[in-house]
């Protein structure tokens, strides 16, 4: 098995050493070489919550999220200034004068409508709906086929587009400043059955087009000389699709790509710190909660200290450390560092087996109980930290068993709130508590979460958090709900927050770690020099 191995490898290495001379044509020593993992699910933005390095780097948002002295901001986008009205309602946003498409058309307001309503649109199934739905007026009789347009989005002028809302709601910035808020091209997007597939109906605003896809292999974007923002320093990206960690690693020490995402392959992390690399790693915090969430409906689950017990049963550190080589640090907050109301001074919950076991004895359970840890085939990472789980239960006599269900049958009874206990992990879109407490523990998401979370008082506070303008009481309110539902209640276990890591080439200036908790990212910033 290792030889064979190690001629794909080889094979492998053999047919990207033929790489530089086709990059060449292209003017390889201003190119930055990266690879993805697998192939996008599509290049359109709207129909995935999963693929986001092309919107991120083809596409622009009505305003953007940025890291600025460490924190993530809301800065100007396509948006040159908004106002927002006293109540709350209504924001109104002015357009960039000037922004051209890739294909030379410019931006108008009806382009901004035009994408707010395909989003929304009733047979098209977007990933993305949330930004819109339940939150701009109309979206949701849009979406569910009452109405053909989202009456809330209007274009007041050909600069200016507003957008009208069914209550206040403070997030909705940071909702327009997604991937999945990206601005489409009426023109060239609207009767383009191959838009998302076809390279060349896709175009965006951003700094680089996407000129080639090929299935399998790689990706090349251009630089946009027309960028609003001004011409990015790099001529384009040449994105290799390559799965195989051990391919990945020599394609970076031979030089064939410039930025190694461990993201991608967590297994070379200690080997490039073996081999002089270390001052060429980079990282920063990821803004995403890795996490057990508890079936309250599921007996003995529907019982506070049981779900309690099973917290304090498990030592996270240990599987931070384990799996992941420590990097990272354990959370006792669902709202991880790096996003808005967390609460660094929050009550830390114990590694305690003894008081676990004492814990479940007051409960009645003092011979413990049976339950599952449901699991998708899909997931090697979750199958095996399920695994780790279910020792530390076992630890104090609670038998765990795995349910393993393909990842479509997995979805679907989630959905229906009957999935047993799981183990997943979340990651900020958009810099705002709304995105992890209302995205779990809403009254609205919480049974399709497999959740059944039934305290009223947190449930009724999760409504109002998302209507709250004034800010600090917005924040209290959420590490109110934070508190009931990791300490108080329990019907979650955060386990850690892991650091993003890369490793660089030295000629690669300008690399920013991204704040949010996606491996994919801007290279608009990224210079090249040696």
């Amino acid at each position: 098995m290792k030889k064979l191995l190690s001629l794909m490898i080889a094979l492998t290495l053999a047919l990207a050493a033929l790489v530089p001379a086709a990059v060449a044509e292209d003017g390889a020593d201003n190119w930055l070489h990266i690879f993805l993992s697998e192939d996008p699910e599509t290049l359109d933005v709207q129909m995935t919550s999963d693929s986001y390095t092309i919107p991120l780097n083809c596409f622009d948002r009505l305003v953007e999220t940025d890291t600025v002295d460490g924190v993530a901001q809301i800065i100007p986008g396509l948006a040159d200034s908004w106002e927002v009205s006293e109540d709350g309602l209504t924001y109104t946003f002015h357009l960039h004068a000037g922004v051209t498409f890739h294909n030379g058309d410019p931006l108008t307001a009806d382009d901004v409508v035009f994408t707010v309503n395909r989003m929304m649109e009733h047979d098209r199934a977007a990933s993305n709906y949330d930004i819109y739905e339940g939150i701009v007026v109309g979206a949701a009789e849009c979406r569910s086929g009452e109405a053909d347009s989202v009456s809330g989005v209007t274009a007041v002028d050909d600069l200016t587009v507003q957008f009208k809302l069914v209550k206040p709601c403070s997030s909705f910035l940071s909702r327009l400043a997604t991937p999945g808020g990206s601005i489409f091209n009426r023109e060239s997007t609207e009767g383009a059955d191959d838009f998302g597939v076809n390279p060349a109906v896709c175009f965006g605003t951003g700094p680089f087009q996407i000129t080639d896809w090929e299935l399998g292999s790689k990706i090349k974007v251009v630089a946009n000389p027309n960028y609003f923002k001004g011409a990015p320093q790099i001529d384009g990206i040449e994105m290799f699709i390559v799965s195989d960690p051990d391919t990945q690693r020599l394609m970076f020490e031979n030089g064939q790509v410039d930025v190694f995402n461990f993201d991608y392959a967590e297994s070379q992390l200690q080997w490039f710190k073996d081999n002089g690399y270390e001052d060429q790693i980079v990282s920063g915090s990821r803004a995403g909660t890795y996490y057990f969430m508890f079936n309250t409906a599921i007996e003995p689950l529907n019982n506070p200290d049981v779900r309690k017990a099973l917290q304090m049963a498990v030592n996270r550190q240990l599987i931070l450390d384990q799996i992941y080589g420590g990097e990272g640090h354990v959370l006792s907050t669902f709202i991880p560092q790096g996003v808005l109301s967390y609460n660094p001074d929050a009550e830390e919950i114990p590694y305690d087996p003894d008081g676990a076991k004492a814990l479940l004895a007051e409960a009645g359970y003092a011979d413990g109980f049976d339950m599952q840890l449901a699991v998708s085939s899909d997931s090697e990472t979750a199958r095996r930290i399920c695994k780790t789980l279910s020792s530390f239960f076992g630890k104090i006599g609670v038998r765990a068993t795995i349910a393993e269900y393909d990842d479509a049958t997995y979805k679907d009874i989630r959905h229906t709130g009957e999935l047993p206990s799981y183990y997943g992990v979340w990651s900020a879109d958009y810099n705002d508590p709304d995105n992890f407490l209302d995205t779990f523990f809403a009254r609205r998401n919480t049974v399709g979460r497999s959740i059944n979370y039934d305290n009223e008082e947190i449930l009724n506070l999760i409504d109002e958090a998302q209507g709250m303008i004034d800010f600090d009481a917005r924040m209290a309110a959420y590490q109110k709900i934070d508190q009931a539902v990791v300490h108080d209640d329990a019907v979650t276990l955060p386990l850690y927050q892991r650091n993003h890591l890369f490793c660089l080439n030295p000629r690669v200036h300008g690399f920013k770690v991204s704040w949010n908790g996606w491996s994919d990212m801007s290279f608009y910033p990224i210079s090249l020099e040696g």
